[in-house]
């Protein structure tokens, strides 16, 4: 990974020894001994940080939306539940540097004056689990975490939380419900979380990589920050990119890199040296884009215009031999196996989604399941209870409108018109 603020490749950076060697825990000094709550903000929303985790909102202005008359206690959630297919920057992040997601969440408590903090684990990071842990504890054991941090007033307990493997629970509301012990289902919202989040109290909740850009906007000042990237989208992206490339990985770049170089001068190129058919630039869950697309500056307006979403960066490369079907119909039993049930058109919408595709590939589609397909994925898209139906969708719907020839031919000549063998994405 390409890192610009904190060099994750130094020898053992995930011991709390060498992470204050490099400057850790500087930040969080100089925010409890030099700054109010207020100027922590005021930092942050001059820095142009925006939300890492797929929505893309400012962070400063996120955190001033909790009451400050509220006599209620305050809550951070970390969002590290990162299920979302073709992302997995979260993961890499708590492995190698967890010392940094720690300081920017006790930076986060300060900031909004919650002394109370919870990171959700997604179920199958056991790794980065017990290497936060272990993070834990030594920040504790040596009063850079705890009570009374640096020998001030401030005290933040830290809690680790591991989920069960639901893809819903990366939803915002759905993850508070969880750690309260419920269902992982989506509130109804308003009340945002901000005024009514976990335990019915104000809270925030926050992506990884989010926070764990927090030490470093305080250390070195908004202005840095912001001076990279572009004017509306500021500071860096790490994007994950998998897929047909020669090598899928992390790459930590400036805001606003076009996919072309992205693809070609990060990611090694197309595998064997193909062409790129299509790429998902956000994850799985948005629009996906293709060749003519390649120019696109990676930032949350210019994918926007495209027609697509950065989302989380989870950037997939669908070459020529990737049959577009196939792909889809992949990320729709995804789709459908992850929905809670609570509503009926992401429930019964997304079933019916992968029942007629499943028809298309094996060659029993009809002229009508086109034109079918679309109907129920508009049915489901902005009518479902929260984010995931909206998901769901996007991959039929951007698909076809890209690649309709392709769902034809399937139904015209009885088959799937790629071999099996070719990559399904």
């Amino acid at each position: 990974m390409r890192v610009l603020f904190k060099h994750i490749d130094i020898p053992d950076i995930d011991r709390l020894e060498v992470y204050r060697r490099e400057g850790g825990y500087k930040a969080l000094e100089k925010v409890v001994r030099e700054m109010t709550p207020e100027q922590v903000i005021e930092t942050v929303t001059a820095s142009g940080l925006r939300g890492r985790g797929g929505a893309g909102f400012p962070t400063g202005r996120k955190w001033s939306f909790i009451p400050k008359d509220s006599t209620l206690r305050k809550y951070l959630c970390c969002n590290a539940d990162e299920s979302e297919p073709g992302t997995f920057k979260d993961r890499e992040l708590m492995l190698r540097n967890p010392h940094q997601l720690l300081e920017g969440i006790a930076i986060a408590c300060r900031a909004i004056g919650a002394e109370r903090a919870f990171i959700y684990v997604r179920g199958e990071y056991t790794e980065p689990a017990n290497k936060l842990k272990r993070a834990l504890n030594e920040a504790v054991e040596q009063g850079m975490l705890g009570k009374r941090i640096f020998g001030s007033d401030f005290s933040v307990e830290i809690d680790i939380v591991r989920g069960a493997g639901a893809y819903i629970c990366g939803e915002e509301t759905a993850l508070l419900n969880s750690l309260e012990g419920q269902r992982g289902e989506p509130r109804l919202r308003p009340p945002f979380p901000a005024v009514k989040g976990l335990y019915e109290s104000p809270t925030v909740v926050n992506n990884v990589e989010t926070l764990s850009n927090v030490p470093h906007i305080i250390l070195n000042g908004a202005e840095w920050f912001a001076s990279i990237g572009t004017a509306k989208s500021t500071g860096t992206k790490i994007f994950s990119v998998s897929g047909c490339v020669n090598n899928p990985g992390n790459y930590e770049l400036p805001m606003g890199v076009s996919a072309r170089e992205l693809i070609f001068e990060h990611a090694g190129g197309v595998r064997g040296g193909g062409h790129v058919k299509a790429f998902i630039p956000g994850g799985s869950s948005t629009p996906m884009l293709t060749a003519k697309h390649l120019d696109v500056a990676l930032d949350f307006e210019s994918v926007a215009e495209a027609g697509s979403m950065l989302g989380s960066a989870g950037f997939m490369v669908l070459s020529e031999n990737v049959c577009i079907v196939r792909a889809v119909l992949n990320m729709a039993r995804f789709y459908a196996h992850e929905s809670c049930g609570k509503c009926t058109p992401c429930r019964e919408g997304t079933r019916w989604m992968v029942n007629m595709l499943e028809s298309i590939e094996a060659g029993g589609g009809r002229p009508d399941h086109i034109a079918r397909l679309v109907d129920v994925a508009n049915n489901i898209n902005g009518r479902s209870f929260c984010a995931l139906g909206d998901a769901s969708a996007q991959p039929v719907l951007s698909s076809i409108k890209h690649f309709r020839e392709e769902y034809e031919e399937h139904i015209a000549q009885r088959r799937c018109p790629y071999p099996s063998w070719s990559f399904s994405y």
